[in-house]
Protein backbone atom coordinates (compact mmCIF):
# COMPACT_ATOMS: atom_id res chain seq x y z
CA UNK A 1 0.00 0.00 0.00
CA UNK A 2 1.04 3.55 -0.93
CA UNK A 3 -0.87 6.49 0.74
CA UNK A 4 -1.02 10.07 -0.91
CA UNK A 5 -2.78 13.16 0.83
CA UNK A 6 -4.29 15.58 -1.74
CA UNK A 7 -4.39 18.90 0.50
CA UNK A 8 -7.99 20.97 -1.37
CA UNK A 9 -9.19 23.17 1.22
CA UNK A 10 -8.22 26.38 -0.21
CA UNK A 11 -11.46 28.93 -1.83
CA UNK A 12 -9.42 29.63 -4.61
CA UNK A 13 -10.19 33.68 -3.68
CA UNK A 14 -7.69 34.72 -7.13
CA UNK A 15 -9.73 32.92 -9.02
CA UNK A 16 -13.22 34.41 -8.34
CA UNK A 17 -15.77 34.50 -9.54
CA UNK A 18 -15.10 30.90 -11.00
CA UNK A 19 -14.92 29.29 -7.34
CA UNK A 20 -17.32 31.38 -6.26
CA UNK A 21 -19.76 27.76 -6.81
CA UNK A 22 -16.74 25.26 -7.13
CA UNK A 23 -13.82 24.86 -5.23
CA UNK A 24 -10.62 25.48 -7.49
CA UNK A 25 -9.23 21.92 -7.29
CA UNK A 26 -12.70 20.85 -8.91
CA UNK A 27 -12.26 23.53 -11.37
CA UNK A 28 -12.36 21.60 -15.22
CA UNK A 29 -8.92 21.68 -17.39
CA UNK A 30 -8.58 19.97 -20.40
CA UNK A 31 -12.03 18.44 -19.54
CA UNK A 32 -11.84 16.78 -15.64
CA UNK A 33 -10.99 18.86 -12.26
CA UNK A 34 -7.50 19.74 -11.53
CA UNK A 35 -7.61 16.58 -9.04
CA UNK A 36 -8.77 14.25 -10.85
CA UNK A 37 -5.70 14.82 -13.14
CA UNK A 38 -3.39 14.59 -9.63
CA UNK A 39 -5.52 11.42 -8.63
CA UNK A 40 -5.24 9.98 -12.17
CA UNK A 41 -0.80 10.72 -12.28
CA UNK A 42 -0.79 9.16 -8.52
CA UNK A 43 -2.72 6.00 -9.45
CA UNK A 44 0.10 5.71 -12.44
CA UNK A 45 2.51 5.84 -9.79
CA UNK A 46 1.77 3.27 -7.26
CA UNK A 47 -0.30 4.89 -4.85
CA UNK A 48 -3.11 2.63 -3.84
CA UNK A 49 -5.00 5.01 -1.29
CA UNK A 50 -6.05 8.99 -1.27
CA UNK A 51 -6.93 10.81 1.43
CA UNK A 52 -8.58 14.12 0.71
CA UNK A 53 -8.10 17.18 3.39
CA UNK A 54 -11.00 19.35 1.93
CA UNK A 55 -12.42 22.22 3.86
CA UNK A 56 -14.25 24.87 1.34
CA UNK A 57 -17.08 23.41 -0.35
CA UNK A 58 -16.14 19.75 0.85
CA UNK A 59 -19.40 17.65 -0.90
CA UNK A 60 -17.81 18.57 -4.17
CA UNK A 61 -15.25 16.02 -3.59
CA UNK A 62 -17.10 13.20 -2.37
CA UNK A 63 -19.86 13.52 -4.55
CA UNK A 64 -17.35 13.42 -7.49
CA UNK A 65 -15.29 10.59 -6.89
CA UNK A 66 -16.97 8.92 -4.45
CA UNK A 67 -15.09 5.86 -2.48
CA UNK A 68 -12.66 5.98 -5.56
CA UNK A 69 -13.79 2.87 -7.16
CA UNK A 70 -14.65 4.34 -10.03
CA UNK A 71 -11.48 5.81 -10.44
CA UNK A 72 -9.26 2.60 -9.82
CA UNK A 73 -8.10 4.11 -5.95
CA UNK A 74 -9.36 4.11 -2.48
CA UNK A 75 -10.54 7.39 -1.58
CA UNK A 76 -10.74 9.17 2.21
CA UNK A 77 -11.83 12.40 2.76
CA UNK A 78 -11.22 14.63 6.47
CA UNK A 79 -12.93 18.20 6.58
CA UNK A 80 -10.96 20.65 8.03
CA UNK A 81 -13.12 23.18 9.98
CA UNK A 82 -11.00 25.98 10.27
CA UNK A 83 -8.08 27.02 8.21
CA UNK A 84 -4.49 25.54 9.54
CA UNK A 85 -1.90 26.29 7.23
CA UNK A 86 -0.43 23.46 5.45
CA UNK A 87 1.20 21.41 7.96
CA UNK A 88 -1.78 21.73 10.46
CA UNK A 89 -3.72 20.39 7.26
CA UNK A 90 -1.17 17.54 6.88
CA UNK A 91 -1.66 17.05 10.41
CA UNK A 92 -5.40 17.10 10.12
CA UNK A 93 -5.77 13.98 7.91
CA UNK A 94 -3.72 11.72 10.01
CA UNK A 95 -6.33 9.52 11.70
CA UNK A 96 -7.21 8.67 8.22
CA UNK A 97 -3.79 6.94 7.40
CA UNK A 98 -3.12 3.35 7.37
CA UNK A 99 0.77 3.62 6.96
CA UNK A 100 3.30 2.64 9.82
CA UNK A 101 5.06 4.41 11.14
CA UNK A 102 8.33 4.61 9.04
CA UNK A 103 6.14 3.92 5.98
CA UNK A 104 6.28 6.87 2.94
CA UNK A 105 2.98 9.24 2.81
CA UNK A 106 2.91 11.72 -0.31
CA UNK A 107 1.68 14.91 0.15
CA UNK A 108 0.14 16.53 -3.05
CA UNK A 109 -0.96 20.77 -3.17
CA UNK A 110 -4.19 20.93 -4.87
CA UNK A 111 -2.85 23.76 -6.26
CA UNK A 112 -0.11 22.86 -8.57
CA UNK A 113 0.00 20.90 -11.71
CA UNK A 114 2.77 19.48 -12.29
CA UNK A 115 5.00 16.73 -14.61
CA UNK A 116 6.95 15.22 -11.30
CA UNK A 117 8.48 12.28 -11.66
CA UNK A 118 6.35 10.95 -8.52
CA UNK A 119 7.82 7.48 -8.25
CA UNK A 120 11.27 9.51 -8.96
CA UNK A 121 10.25 11.01 -6.02
CA UNK A 122 9.62 8.35 -3.08
CA UNK A 123 12.40 6.13 -4.54
CA UNK A 124 14.81 8.92 -3.81
CA UNK A 125 12.90 9.04 -0.31
CA UNK A 126 14.20 5.65 0.37
CA UNK A 127 17.87 5.54 -1.45
CA UNK A 128 18.66 8.63 1.07
CA UNK A 129 16.81 6.51 4.20
CA UNK A 130 15.50 10.16 4.28
CA UNK A 131 12.64 11.59 7.08
CA UNK A 132 11.70 14.02 4.34
CA UNK A 133 11.97 14.38 0.88
CA UNK A 134 10.65 17.80 -1.44
CA UNK A 135 9.84 18.35 -4.95
CA UNK A 136 12.25 21.09 -5.53
CA UNK A 137 11.56 22.89 -9.16
CA UNK A 138 13.98 25.70 -10.79
CA UNK A 139 12.80 29.13 -11.65
CA UNK A 140 14.31 32.12 -13.27
CA UNK A 141 13.37 34.68 -11.32
CA UNK A 142 12.84 33.27 -7.62
CA UNK A 143 12.32 36.59 -6.04
CA UNK A 144 8.64 35.84 -5.79
CA UNK A 145 9.19 32.20 -3.82
CA UNK A 146 10.78 31.26 -0.69
CA UNK A 147 14.30 29.56 -1.65
CA UNK A 148 15.59 25.29 -0.54
CA UNK A 149 19.15 25.42 -1.13
CA UNK A 150 20.67 22.01 -0.71
CA UNK A 151 24.21 20.42 -0.25
CA UNK A 152 26.45 18.23 -2.61
CA UNK A 153 24.55 15.51 -1.20
CA UNK A 154 21.02 16.88 -1.66
CA UNK A 155 20.32 17.61 2.00
CA UNK A 156 18.50 20.86 2.44
CA UNK A 157 20.33 23.20 4.04
CA UNK A 158 17.64 26.07 4.94
CA UNK A 159 14.66 27.53 4.31
CA UNK A 160 14.71 31.20 3.13
CA UNK A 161 12.09 33.65 3.04
CA UNK A 162 11.44 35.44 -0.73
CA UNK A 163 14.77 37.40 -1.38
CA UNK A 164 14.45 41.17 -1.46
CA UNK A 165 18.19 41.47 -3.15
CA UNK A 166 20.58 40.08 -5.28
CA UNK A 167 22.50 38.75 -2.67
CA UNK A 168 20.18 36.90 -1.03
CA UNK A 169 19.32 34.38 -4.46
CA UNK A 170 21.43 31.75 -3.27
CA UNK A 171 19.85 29.38 -5.48
CA UNK A 172 17.46 28.98 -8.20
CA UNK A 173 15.37 26.05 -6.36
CA UNK A 174 12.13 26.58 -4.85
CA UNK A 175 9.63 24.19 -2.95
CA UNK A 176 7.52 22.89 -5.51
CA UNK A 177 4.40 21.92 -3.52
CA UNK A 178 4.62 17.99 -2.82
CA UNK A 179 6.45 15.86 -0.29
CA UNK A 180 7.19 12.00 0.76
CA UNK A 181 7.11 12.59 5.06
CA UNK A 182 7.46 9.80 6.96
CA UNK A 183 4.48 8.63 8.39
CA UNK A 184 5.81 9.11 12.21
CA UNK A 185 6.35 13.09 11.56
CA UNK A 186 3.43 13.52 10.51
CA UNK A 187 1.69 12.31 13.70
CA UNK A 188 4.36 14.98 15.60
CA UNK A 189 3.19 17.67 13.89
CA UNK A 190 0.86 19.75 16.27
CA UNK A 191 -2.93 19.09 16.09
CA UNK A 192 -5.86 21.56 16.85
CA UNK A 193 -3.68 24.78 15.61
CA UNK A 194 -2.61 26.25 11.97
CA UNK A 195 1.05 24.69 11.40
CA UNK A 196 3.25 26.11 8.48
CA UNK A 197 5.50 23.39 6.92
CA UNK A 198 7.90 26.18 5.27
CA UNK A 199 8.28 28.55 8.23
CA UNK A 200 7.36 25.72 11.25
CA UNK A 201 8.22 22.15 10.25
CA UNK A 202 10.72 21.97 7.93
CA UNK A 203 13.09 24.45 9.86
CA UNK A 204 12.31 22.50 12.95
CA UNK A 205 13.07 18.98 11.83
CA UNK A 206 16.54 20.54 10.55
CA UNK A 207 17.20 21.83 13.40
CA UNK A 208 15.79 18.74 15.30
CA UNK A 209 18.77 17.00 13.08
CA UNK A 210 16.17 15.00 10.79
CA UNK A 211 17.61 14.15 7.09
CA UNK A 212 15.14 16.76 4.63
CA UNK A 213 16.04 16.06 0.83
CA UNK A 214 15.45 17.95 -2.10
CA UNK A 215 14.37 15.93 -5.14
CA UNK A 216 14.59 18.19 -8.30
CA UNK A 217 12.71 18.04 -10.72
CA UNK A 218 13.15 20.49 -13.93
CA UNK A 219 10.33 18.99 -15.38
CA UNK A 220 6.76 20.71 -16.20
CA UNK A 221 5.71 22.75 -12.97
CA UNK A 222 2.66 25.68 -13.04
CA UNK A 223 0.28 27.10 -9.99
CA UNK A 224 -2.80 27.72 -10.95
CA UNK A 225 -3.82 30.31 -8.69
CA UNK A 226 -4.41 33.06 -10.77
CA UNK A 227 -7.26 32.88 -14.37
CA UNK A 228 -4.24 33.37 -16.84
CA UNK A 229 -2.38 30.25 -15.07
CA UNK A 230 -5.40 28.44 -15.05
CA UNK A 231 -6.03 29.20 -18.71
CA UNK A 232 -2.48 28.37 -19.34
CA UNK A 233 -2.88 24.83 -17.50
CA UNK A 234 -5.84 23.93 -19.55
CA UNK A 235 -3.87 24.57 -22.71
CA UNK A 236 -0.66 22.96 -21.97
CA UNK A 237 -2.66 19.54 -20.77
CA UNK A 238 -4.56 19.67 -24.17
CA UNK A 239 -1.61 20.45 -26.31
CA UNK A 240 0.28 17.04 -24.51
CA UNK A 241 3.08 20.22 -22.67
CA UNK A 242 1.68 18.91 -19.22
CA UNK A 243 1.37 15.42 -19.01
CA UNK A 244 -1.94 13.40 -17.87
CA UNK A 245 -3.35 10.08 -18.20
CA UNK A 246 -6.91 11.91 -17.52
CA UNK A 247 -6.83 13.80 -20.38
CA UNK A 248 -9.42 12.30 -23.26
CA UNK A 249 -6.87 13.40 -25.95
CA UNK A 250 -4.19 15.69 -27.03
CA UNK A 251 -4.19 18.46 -29.69
CA UNK A 252 -4.70 21.81 -30.74
CA UNK A 253 -8.78 22.02 -29.40
CA UNK A 254 -10.59 19.45 -26.77
CA UNK A 255 -14.33 19.56 -27.72
CA UNK A 256 -16.12 17.31 -25.46
CA UNK A 257 -18.96 15.53 -26.00
CA UNK A 258 -22.30 17.01 -27.08
CA UNK A 259 -20.67 20.34 -28.08
CA UNK A 260 -21.05 22.16 -31.30
CA UNK A 261 -19.02 23.98 -32.85
CA UNK A 262 -19.84 25.71 -36.53
CA UNK A 263 -17.61 24.52 -39.17
CA UNK A 264 -16.97 27.92 -40.19
CA UNK A 265 -15.58 28.73 -36.62
CA UNK A 266 -11.88 28.74 -35.69
CA UNK A 267 -10.94 26.81 -32.30
CA UNK A 268 -7.72 26.36 -31.31
CA UNK A 269 -4.06 26.73 -29.51
CA UNK A 270 -5.39 24.30 -26.37
CA UNK A 271 -8.90 25.39 -26.50
CA UNK A 272 -11.32 23.08 -24.25
CA UNK A 273 -15.25 23.35 -25.58
CA UNK A 274 -17.50 21.96 -22.92
CA UNK A 275 -19.85 19.91 -23.09
CA UNK A 276 -23.46 21.40 -24.61
CA UNK A 277 -21.18 24.46 -24.97
CA UNK A 278 -21.56 26.00 -28.58
CA UNK A 279 -19.48 27.97 -30.81
CA UNK A 280 -21.13 29.83 -34.05
CA UNK A 281 -20.63 30.85 -37.05
CA UNK A 282 -17.19 32.65 -37.94
CA UNK A 283 -16.42 33.06 -33.76
CA UNK A 284 -12.62 32.42 -33.22
CA UNK A 285 -11.78 31.22 -29.92
CA UNK A 286 -7.79 30.48 -29.26
CA UNK A 287 -6.54 29.52 -25.80
CA UNK A 288 -9.56 29.45 -23.82
CA UNK A 289 -11.32 27.49 -21.76
CA UNK A 290 -15.29 27.03 -22.13
CA UNK A 291 -17.26 25.49 -19.34
CA UNK A 292 -20.23 23.18 -20.13
CA UNK A 293 -23.50 24.76 -21.63
CA UNK A 294 -21.51 28.23 -22.68
CA UNK A 295 -22.03 30.14 -26.29
CA UNK A 296 -19.99 32.10 -28.04
CA UNK A 297 -21.88 33.55 -30.92
CA UNK A 298 -21.11 34.27 -34.56
CA UNK A 299 -18.10 36.25 -34.82
CA UNK A 300 -17.09 36.71 -31.64
CA UNK A 301 -12.90 36.82 -30.86
CA UNK A 302 -12.25 34.92 -27.82
CA UNK A 303 -8.72 35.00 -26.73
CA UNK A 304 -6.97 33.46 -23.19
CA UNK A 305 -10.49 33.47 -21.64
CA UNK A 306 -12.51 31.27 -18.83
CA UNK A 307 -16.40 31.05 -20.07
CA UNK A 308 -17.86 30.14 -17.25
CA UNK A 309 -21.06 27.07 -17.24
CA UNK A 310 -23.97 28.79 -19.22
CA UNK A 311 -22.58 31.84 -20.17
CA UNK A 312 -23.28 33.36 -22.99
CA UNK A 313 -20.96 35.78 -25.64
CA UNK A 314 -22.89 37.50 -28.14
CA UNK A 315 -22.11 38.11 -31.38
CA UNK A 316 -19.09 40.38 -32.44
CA UNK A 317 -18.21 40.57 -28.83
CA UNK A 318 -14.24 40.80 -28.70
CA UNK A 319 -12.88 39.09 -25.39
CA UNK A 320 -9.15 39.00 -24.67
CA UNK A 321 -7.76 37.37 -20.98
CA UNK A 322 -11.16 37.74 -19.38
CA UNK A 323 -12.86 35.95 -17.12
CA UNK A 324 -16.84 35.31 -17.50
CA UNK A 325 -18.82 33.97 -14.36
CA UNK A 326 -21.14 31.18 -15.13
CA UNK A 327 -24.85 32.20 -16.51
CA UNK A 328 -23.40 35.58 -17.09
CA UNK A 329 -24.07 37.25 -20.39
CA UNK A 330 -22.17 39.61 -22.57
CA UNK A 331 -24.21 41.46 -25.02
CA UNK A 332 -23.15 42.93 -28.18
CA UNK A 333 -21.12 45.51 -28.76
CA UNK A 334 -18.88 45.04 -25.77
CA UNK A 335 -14.73 44.62 -25.78
CA UNK A 336 -13.49 43.26 -22.49
CA UNK A 337 -9.42 43.05 -22.17
CA UNK A 338 -6.65 42.06 -20.00
CA UNK A 339 -7.74 40.80 -16.93
CA UNK A 340 -11.73 41.95 -16.35
CA UNK A 341 -14.09 39.80 -14.70
CA UNK A 342 -17.91 39.26 -15.02
CA UNK A 343 -19.91 37.92 -12.24
CA UNK A 344 -22.09 34.91 -12.18
CA UNK A 345 -25.35 36.10 -13.51
CA UNK A 346 -24.87 39.44 -14.72
CA UNK A 347 -25.93 41.20 -18.05
CA UNK A 348 -23.23 43.04 -19.21
CA UNK A 349 -25.28 45.16 -21.69
CA UNK A 350 -24.74 46.87 -25.04
CA UNK A 351 -22.06 48.80 -25.36
CA UNK A 352 -19.62 50.86 -27.22
CA UNK A 353 -17.21 51.05 -23.97
CA UNK A 354 -13.84 49.16 -23.99
CA UNK A 355 -13.12 47.78 -20.46
CA UNK A 356 -9.81 46.95 -19.58
CA UNK A 357 -8.39 46.11 -16.27
CA UNK A 358 -4.41 45.29 -15.31
CA UNK A 359 -5.56 42.31 -12.67
CA UNK A 360 -5.13 38.93 -13.48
Amino acid sequence: MLEAVMLVGGKGTRLRPLTISVPKPMLPVAGVPVTEHQVARAKEAGVTRIVLGTSYKAEVFSDYFGDGADFGIDMRYVVEDEPLGTGGGIRNVASALDSGPDDPVIIFNGDVLTGLDITGLVQAWRDADADVALYLTRVEDPRAFGLVPTDDAGQVTAFLEKPETEAEIVTDQINAGCYVFKRSLIDAIPADRPVSVERETFPGLLEGGAKVIGYVDTGYWLDLGTPLAFVQGSKDLVKGIAPSPAVPQTGENLILNGADVDPTATVGDGTVVGAGARVEAGANVQGSVLFDDAVIGSNAQVTDSVIGRGARVADGVRLEGVVVGDGATIEAGNELLAGARVFPDVTLEATSVRFTSDKS
